[in-house]
């Protein structure tokens, strides 16, 4: 059988190979899986109860039903300032659909799109897809920020996408206005469009700027997946530039069709949840691990999200480490899943608190047990 020549620069999620490595073991200490432990509120249950038993089964229009996205433009306006027309705002299938709708918007076979280093698995995967050069931007020297000077030099006649994740999986940084500042005058000059990635805006536990509030040629990516606990409801949205979100809306007709009716009518309930008492527990987990990590392991900046990007400790890569947490009926992420290197791994603090401390202790031990 023939398969398409694009299948084959992709590869098979690291993280899902994971992901079906913990089936195999016994109650492992699972600090792996990308998504929040609390369930989804009742209000939004309700919600979308009620909107099957009303009929809301079918098709939506593609760009989404209208009480969304005047709910969206509102949101929006008031996190970043910006005021959207309608014709500005597209509801997607998941931040996911939404990147994958960008890029084919965006992207000719043989553009580069910049990627700073470490990155969401997702993010190099589909710009091969669609034909794209991912350039890999590392930020390890700056401490997993963005410096402006470093982005200017990889820059070409080729370049047209920077793409930016803040708060960021994995690292849990999040850029400042000053770096947010000096990223848009760069990619003013070359007149570069950002898609800004900001599914963890709500998990920020320092100040976080949109970069849409600074940088008009922006499609900014959000979504309920995270911050409501429905990931497997798959709604997001894209909102930026007129021609951008036609452009996109024009190839949801012929893939997506529309985002999950249901979902769309279910998310009108969202803003009447209170997200602080989750996000304020989700700040405490994250201290709870940096309080034992950090005797033993180099982190990250843990700003926002809900990962740790810790270094493996001397004499290890990234995976044999990885390796030896497994073995020890320990679940996390190897780095070079997410980077070109392999010198960190990834920690999901999303589980209770007792087994955070749990899986805390036992890579503290293991990293003092050596290779």
């Amino acid at each position: 059988m023939h398969l398409a020549s694009r299948v084959g620069r992709i590869d098979a999620s690291g993280i899902r190979k994971i992901f079906d490595l913990a089936k195999s073991l016994k109650d492992p200490i699972n600090l792996s899986i990308g998504q929040p432990d609390f369930d989804v509120s009742p209000a939004v249950k309700e919600r979308a109860v009620a909107a099957i038993h009303a009929g809301r089964n079918t098709y939506t229009q593609t760009q989404g039903i209208p009480e969304l996205r005047e709910q969206i433009a509102t949101e929006e306006k008031a996190f970043s300032g910006r005021a959207y027309a309608p014709d500005e705002i597209l509801v997607t299938s998941g931040v996911s659909g939404g990147l994958f709708l960008g890029l084919m918007a965006l992207v000719d076979d043989g553009d580069e799109v910049i990627i700073p280093d470490p990155y969401f698995v997702m993010y190099k995967h589909l710009v091969n897809l669609f034909g794209g050069t991912p350039v890999y931007l590392d930020t390890y020297a700056s401490n997993f920020g963005i410096d402006a000077q470093a982005l200017e030099k990889l820059i070409t006649p080729k370049t047209r996408v920077l793409l930016l994740n803040s708060p960021a999986n994995p690292t849990g940084r999040i850029l400042p206005r000053s770096e947010l500042e000096a990223i848009a005058q760069v990619c003013a000059k070359h007149g570069i469009t950002i898609i800004s990635d900001e599914i963890y805006r709500h998990f920020s536990y320092v100040p976080m700027t949109s970069m849409a509030e600074i940088y008009p040629q922006t499609l900014v990516l959000v979504g309920h997946s995270k911050s409501y606990g429905m990931t497997g409801w798959r709604l997001g949205y894209a909102c930026g530039p007129a021609p951008v979100i036609q452009a996109m809306t024009k190839v949801q007709q012929y893939s997506f069709v529309c985002a999950p009716s249901v979902t769309q009518y279910a998310a009108l309930a969202c803003p009447t949840v209170d997200l602080g008492p989750n996000i304020t527990a989700y700040r405490a987990k994250r201290d709870l691990m940096v309080g034992i990590l950090s005797q033993r392991f180099e982190l990250a900046p843990p700003d926002g999200a809900f990962y740790l990007w810790a270094k493996a400790p001397a004499g290890f890569t990234g995976t044999t480490f990885v390796q030896k947490a497994i073995a020890n009926n320990c679940l996390i992420i190897p780095g070079n899943v997410f980077s070109e290197r392999d010198t960190h791994f990834r920690i999901c603090y999303t589980v209770p608190d007792e087994r955070l401390r749990q899986g805390a202790e036992l890579l503290v031990r293991l990293a003092e047990e050596g290779p």
